[in-house]
């Protein structure tokens, strides 16, 4: 992955379609190796969720190319390669396995990132009527010290339709039930990268079943 790492650490420095175009060559083998990666991941997640299915790796990696229609920064590449490992791949609505490879930034994480708002509002049913079941599977000893804290994007006050005197009324306020952990570049690197994310991934298997339950039950 070494070559991977370095494709994206000069797409940063140069990050236009000319130094694009004439990197195209290596842009498709770095490709070709997150595709196979992916591929491997999804072979192993298999083994503990069949729930994931018959993946082809091309429907969870991401393109690379940014949607700058309306965003203020209009650099036209990503500098940065993902897959989601979902039932449905990366379009999926269903909580997944998350796998970001960047120069100094990659982790491996999963749940479900910004879902849509029947989604969210199923997650928070579920999570209301089974609150302490959900606090076991955050508080274990192996989940947190893998993932110490949920993506802090949250409502000021309690989600409408939910009463505000709920005693865990905080859990209901995340616009996203996402986790992620951190990868060193040496670790993206290593022989044992694989093993390493697959064991991240296997962790968030339990949180991922209890969201999937929830859209099941509520949707």
């Amino acid at each position: 992955m070494q070559e991977v790492l370095n494709f994206l650490s000069e797409l940063k420095e140069n990050n236009n379609k000319e130094w694009f175009d004439q990197n195209r060559d290596r842009y498709q083998e770095s490709r070709k190796k997150v595709l196979f990666l992916t591929e491997l991941i999804i072979h192993e997640v298999g083994g503990f969720d069949p729930e994931i299915g018959v993946q082809d790796p091309k429907d969870c990696v991401f393109r690379i190319f940014r949607d700058v229609r309306f965003a203020a920064d209009k650099t036209p590449y990503k500098i940065n390669m993902g897959s989601f490992i979902a039932k449905g791949g990366r379009k999926s609505t269903s909580a997944g396995y998350y796998l970001h490879i960047e120069p100094g930034g990659s982790f491996v994480g999963g749940g479900s990132y910004c879902p849509p708002a029947d989604a969210l509002k199923a997650f928070r049913t579920e999570i209301f009527d089974h609150p302490d079941d959900f606090k076991k599977l955050l508080s274990s000893d192996s989940f947190h010290r893998l993932y110490p804290v949920m993506y802090d994007d949250k409502l000021k006050t309690a989600p409408k339709g939910f009463p505000k005197d709920f005693p865990e009324i905080d859990l209901l306020k995340y616009k996203s039930y996402a986790f992620t952990s951190k990868i060193a570049d040496s670790d993206v690197i290593g022989e044992a990268y694989v093993g390493k994310i697959v064991a991240a991934m296997k962790e968030l298997y339990p949180v991922n079943r209890f969201l999937n339950t929830a859209l099941e039950k509520w949707l």
